[in-house]
């Protein structure tokens, strides 16, 4: 479906109003954060914000990955100030 839609000015920014139609086929509703990005040839992307869940992320963890190089480093190093060992 293409629509036309006008740019109008909100104080110092610029805001696009969407149709309810539009709105509805694409799942969004109003206040809903998004993510706006651009392409090189000039078309505009607008991506709903994840809210991620804590256990969400964790089962994307291998708990039996090695941990990062620089762990070692971390581990290795001296107190420099009043840390509590």
């Amino acid at each position: 479906m293409q629509v036309e839609i006008v740019l109008r000015k909100f104080g110092n920014s610029t805001g696009a109003a969407f149709p309810p139609s539009v709105l509805k086929d694409l799942g969004l509703k109003a206040g809903q954060a998004l993510t706006m990005d651009t392409t090189a040839d000039g078309k505009i992307t607008l991506t709903p914000k994840r809210k991620y869940k804590l256990a969400d992320l964790i089962a994307q963890c291998n708990p039996k990955a090695a941990p990062p190089a620089d762990m070692a480093v971390w581990d290795a190093a001296r107190p420099v100030g009043q840390e509590i060992l």
